[in-house]
C-alpha cells in the first residue's frame, strides 16, 4: 500500500457515547449513539441529534455517488434541486447486526433548456457508473471487504 492509497481517520472519545472523527487534513465531525442530552454545540452530539455510525455509513454511500453525479452533470447545468436519500433496514440475525436493503434515491431537477436537457440525460448514466465502478464507498460495501479489528499494545 502506498502513501497515496492509504486513507484514515482517527476517532476520539469526547465523553460517554460521543466521539469526534478527524481526517488527515484536520477536518472534524462529531457523532455518537444518538442518545445525548444537553444544550447542543452545533455538531449535534450534545443534544442527541448527532449522527450515529450507521447514519455516517449511509451518508458516505450517498455522498460518494452524489459527488460523482454532480461532477458529471454540473459541467452542463447547475441543478435547481439535488437531494439524495439513502435508506436501509437495520437487522439482527444469525450473522449479527447489519444493514440490508440499502437504497440510494436521487431527486435532481435542472432548469429547462438545452443545458438542462443534457444534464438530465447524463444523470442516470452518471449514477450507474458511480454505483458500478466509481464510488469507493458503495463498491466496498457491496463487494464485502473484510475488516480487521485489533487492540493496540499500550
Amino acid at each position: 500500500m502506498t502513501d497515496n492509497s492509504l486513507r484514515s481517520v482517527s476517532i476520539e472519545r469526547t465523553r460517554t457515547g460521543h466521539f469526534t472523527a478527524t481526517n488527515a487534513r484536520g477536518g472534524t465531525i462529531g457523532f455518537g449513539t444518538g442518545s445525548g442530552t444537553g444544550s447542543g454545540t452545533g455538531s449535534g452530539t450534545e443534544d442527541g441529534t448527532g449522527f450515529t455510525p450507521v447514519e455516517l455509513l449511509l451518508a458516505a454511500i450517498g455522498g460518494c455517488t452524489a459527488a460523482d453525479a454532480d461532477v458529471a452533470t454540473a459541467r452542463h447545468e447547475e441543478p435547481t434541486e439535488f437531494t439524495v436519500t439513502v435508506s436501509g433496514d437495520k437487522i439482527s440475525d444469525e450473522l449479527g447486526n447489519r444493514m440490508t436493503d440499502l437504497t440510494v434515491t436521487f431527486t435532481v431537477r435542472f432548469p429547462d433548456g438545452a443545458p438542462g436537457d443534457r444534464a438530465r440525460a447524463i444523470l442516470p448514466r452518471a449514477v450507474t457508473a458511480s454505483h458500478e465502478r466509481l464510488c469507493t464507498v458503495s463498491r466496498t460495501v457491496e463487494i464485502g471487504t473484510p475488516v480487521t479489528a485489533t487492540v493496540a499494545d499500550v
